[in-house]
């Protein structure tokens, strides 16, 4: 089948926002009393669990259960907080891509190709980028975010979902992934994907990617046509 539509994981795929939440994290630890501070291995750690909110429970519940309780009547609102925090963080940086990304969304607009976004980062989150980076979601056909499912990567149940919504079957379709739990998200869902291995990701398994490069910019100038080929 011929390529309709490029599907993009957001934090680490489009951008390099990892660093960001991790601060922004950490900041509203010391805000709120919670003697926590994530430095760069451990978050990296925290990252195999999808999703800002599980994170803190994991994390309680792995190295301060006796602070546990306190985090989920706290949770929502640290979630909040820490979402603002990372949204004045993106602000001031200017939404700044990884390389090859703005590129290749241009061309692929260009071409005819749909694009969608398929994050399980939550809505805020993301329109922070979107934001910084494009002035808004409006490149995008079809956005599932966090907030739209009830499993997160590794679970398919995100691409699932932009595939129905775009109406496409999954062999029409091309996924953008950093990390291996967006791998299998896609792959489970019968996606093929290219992985760029972000900071935080970077030595993760990816032996069932379709191609894994440092970056889009790798492929250029001729990114669409080996895209393409990619779906046979």
């Amino acid at each position: 089948m011929a390529l309709q539509a490029l599907l993009f994981d957001v934090d680490g795929t489009l951008a390099e926002t990892e660093e960001g939440h991790r601060r922004a994290f950490n900041d509203i630890f010391v805000e709120a009393g919670v003697p926590w501070i994530w430095d760069h291995a451990h978050y990296r750690d925290l990252l195999r669990v999808a999703g800002g909110k599980e994170r803190m429970l994991h994390h309680a519940r792995q190295h301060d259960p006796q602070r546990l309780a306190t985090v989920e009547a706290q949770l929502e609102p640290l979630h909040r907080a820490k979402n603002a925090r990372f949204a004045e963080w993106m602000k001031a940086s200017g939404g700044a891509l990884r390389p090859g990304v703005r590129r290749l969304i241009e061309e692929a607009k260009a071409d005819g190709l749909r694009l969608a976004i398929v994050t399980t980062t939550s809505r805020a989150n993301l329109e922070a980028l979107l934001g910084a980076a494009f002035g808004g979601a409006a490149l995008f056909d079809v956005i599932v975010c966090g907030e739209d499912v009830k499993r997160k990567k590794p679970d398919p149940e995100a691409f699932e979902m932009a595939l129905a919504r775009l109406q496409l079957a999954p062999q029409e379709a091309l996924a953008f992934e950093d990390s291996r739990n967006g791998l299998l998200a896609a792959r489970g869902a019968g996606v093929k994907v290219v992985v760029t291995p972000s900071v935080f990701s970077h030595g993760e398994d990816f032996r069932e990617a379709s191609l894994l490069v440092s970056n889009l910019e790798q492929l250029e100038p001729d990114t669409l046509p080996a895209l393409k080929a990619l779906l046979g």
